[in-house]
């Protein structure tokens, strides 16, 4: 596997020392941020914390949305390029919906990662010659941020719909950006394309999604960032009070709207792969690991055999490690190669006997 320590800023050989020089040193990076104005990204646990010690997430900065009104933004196949990390699940949906939608041709992508060893210019672009983005000239995303607005400050966020024709960021709403795929980038998409807004839910599935962020998608963040313990109690309280919810809607259904896969299952998906694997080394003792879900188990396999949602989930990249110099590493710094991720995970289910349609998970577009 190729830079397989690329997403966390070092490469690591299987025992989990240094096996290379890292690929965008602290000192290139430092040199390269001088060079172009950049700022030292700004860390939540000082900027995004209340008077609670409960951490409040920072609002999306770009959010004009796509559509035929004055002042909103033409989709164009060609003209936008989708910036993801591997790590990120807010932005790990987007890369998602652009494949299962065949928006691969209209929409170009690239995945950053962090800037140097210690990320202290946030994400850039560093498994790009000479870590530099090839079609928008940039090191650091936050260089997409300032040609945008040169007086933002804030963190500077994925996903992050650019621009190529004025390489600045023009929306980095991960609310609504999958939305803005599945309905304006229509035309794009493929013929058959699964439709995963469909018009007659769309006010169910916000509602949800409006649901499931502070509950499960924010959930984690919220106990990991937070510096209060009745803060984190909080946290950990709305996201077991949500999956146990959630862990009874699907035993009765194949998906959380039914038959076929929505935006919201994306969304639900990418905060469940990250779990057992990566999230919990953030947290204290666990009520239960979200493979102790029954229904939830299923249904996580039953979506990441799908080859969108498989093709984009790297589980060792954002599940690895380093042990470097500790006496006790953790469980992935030892065995993070060793896990057959791929077998777990496409470990055969019966979901299908739920479902009125067992062979076909998407409700399609037909030809209009």
């Amino acid at each position: 596997m190729a830079d397989i320590g690329a997403s966390c800023g070092i490469v690591f050989a299987e025992d989990g020392t240094v096996k290379k020089k890292p690929l965008w040193s602290d000192e290139q990076a430092e040199a390269d941020a001088k060079e172009r104005g950049v700022e030292p990204r700004p860390k939540e646990i000082k900027s995004e914390i209340d008077e609670r010690g409960a951490f409040i997430r920072q609002p999306n900065h770009f959010r004009t949305p796509f559509g035929d009104g004055e002042g909103e933004l033409t989709a164009e196949a060609g003209r936008y390029k989708l910036l993801w990390a591997k790590g990120c699940h807010w932005s790990n949906r987007a890369a998602i919906v652009r494949e299962l939608l065949g928006l691969q041709d209209a929409i170009s992508v690239n995945i950053v990662a962090h800037s140097g060893e210690t990320n202290k210019y946030g994400w850039g672009f560093r498994n790009d010659p000479n870590h530099e983005d090839p079609e928008l000239g940039v090191k650091f995303l936050s260089e997409l941020y300032k040609n945008a607005d040169p007086d933002y400050h804030g963190r500077c966020t994925v996903p992050s719909f650019v621009d190529k024709t004025t390489k600045k960021v023009v929306n980095n709403d991960y609310h609504r950006l999958t939305n803005y795929l599945e309905v304006a980038f229509r035309p794009w998409q493929a013929e058959d394309a699964p439709d995963l807004y469909p018009e007659e839910l769309r006010k169910e599935i916000d509602d949800f999604n409006d649901w499931l962020f502070p509950n499960i998608n924010n959930a984690h963040y919220r106990m990991a960032f937070c510096q209060s313990l009745i803060a984190y109690k909080e946290a950990y309280d709305d996201f077991y009070n949500a999956m146990n919810q959630l862990e009874e809607r699907l035993s009765k259904q194949r998906f959380l709207f039914g038959d076929y896969v929505t935006d919201s299952d994306i969304r639900f998906y990418v905060t469940l792969v990250r779990w057992d694997t990566h999230y919990y080394r953030n947290l204290g003792p666990l009520t239960k690991r979200v493979k102790d879900f029954e229904n939830i188990w299923g249904y996580i396999r039953d979506l990441y055999v799908i080859p969108a949602f498989k093709n984009n989930t790297y589980f060792r990249d954002f599940s690895r490690e380093s042990n470097q110099g500790q006496l006790f590493a953790s469980f992935n710094a030892r065995f993070v190669d060793q896990i057959d991720f791929e077998s777990i995970f496409s470990e055969p289910t019966d979901r299908a006997r739920l479902s009125k349609t067992p062979e076909e998970k998407f409700r399609r577009h037909t030809k209009e």
